[in-house]
């Protein structure tokens, strides 16, 4: 998504995937591309400060945070960076979410790929931030793993991200919604699903949030419960909200962003 009267907005309804820019300024669509890449970037290199950081914290405090300040790290940064960057980019800052809104037509396919390298780029990059503003031996306790057994794990996974999705489908392609309280509702979606499957699978919902720490902590357990529960969950959650909605096939569907 752009900027509004300064950028290149991606059209899209509820008949075919937007796959085209529609120009509104002078800007080529290359240069605005790159823009949207580095939001969400710097999205998901916010959005593991706030979440795998909390935990590292919660750590060296022994405790001290308690499920409550896990929840409100993560939660916390979602709401901030779709604030400050959604209507430049989305504020994706998950590959569950980019594909999802690709599936239901709400996102261009061509940018998928593109989006995803930024966004686990901004976590690979954040999580070797951490491994050096913090005890590096303290690193492993940001990384999500199972706490249960695997499948209990990947089953957390598939239903905190379905949740997740169903609030941010909402709020962000539903012109019925309000738009405008996009970040607080989405991340009051993140709090809740960390109260519910913090203590269980770690409550990821987001392969941002797993990868970078997993590779930094060389901690590679279950890995693939994190990149599966949250795509099988988001389309679950993205069809779910599609199934409900009232459609008006007059409406342009964007992201996050306004006319």
């Amino acid at each position: 998504m752009g900027s509004g009267s300064t950028d290149y907005a991606l059209i899209q309804n509820d008949e075919e995937a937007g796959t085209s820019l529609e120009p509104v300024s002078g800007y080529s669509p290359s240069f605005t591309i790159s823009k949207k890449l580095l939001c969400e970037f710097l999205g998901s290199v916010v959005l593991l400060l706030g979440g795998a950081g909390s935990a590292i914290i919660n750590t060296q405090t022994n405790g001290a945070l308690g499920i409550h300040g896990l929840a409100g790290g993560s939660a916390i940064a979602v709401a901030i960076v779709i604030m400050s960057t959604g209507h430049i980019s989305g504020a994706h800052i998950n590959p569950a979410v980019t594909l999802a809104f690709a599936t239901f037509r709400h996102f261009s396919w061509i940018q998928v790929p593109l989006y995803i390298v930024a966004q686990l780029a901004g976590s690979l990059a954040c999580a070797f931030l951490l491994k050096g503003m913090y005890n590096p031996d303290h690193l492993a306790t940001g990384v999500t793993v199972p706490a249960g057994s695997t499948l209990q794990s990947l089953l957390f996974e598939i239903v905190l991200t379905a949740v997740l999705m169903f609030v941010i489908t909402s709020v962000a392609t539903d012109t019925r919604a309000v738009g405008e309280l996009a970040g607080i509702a989405v991340g009051l979606a993140v709090y809740l699903d960390i109260l519910l499957g913090g203590y269980v699978s770690g409550a990821s919902m987001n392969p941002v949030r797993t990868l970078g720490p997993a590779v930094a902590a060389r901690d590679f357990r279950a890995l693939w419960i994190y990149f599966v529960g949250p795509v099988v969950g988001a389309q679950i959650g993205g069809g779910l909200y599609t199934l409900i909605r009232f459609k008006d096939h007059t409406e342009r569907r964007k992201v996050f962003r306004k006319e």
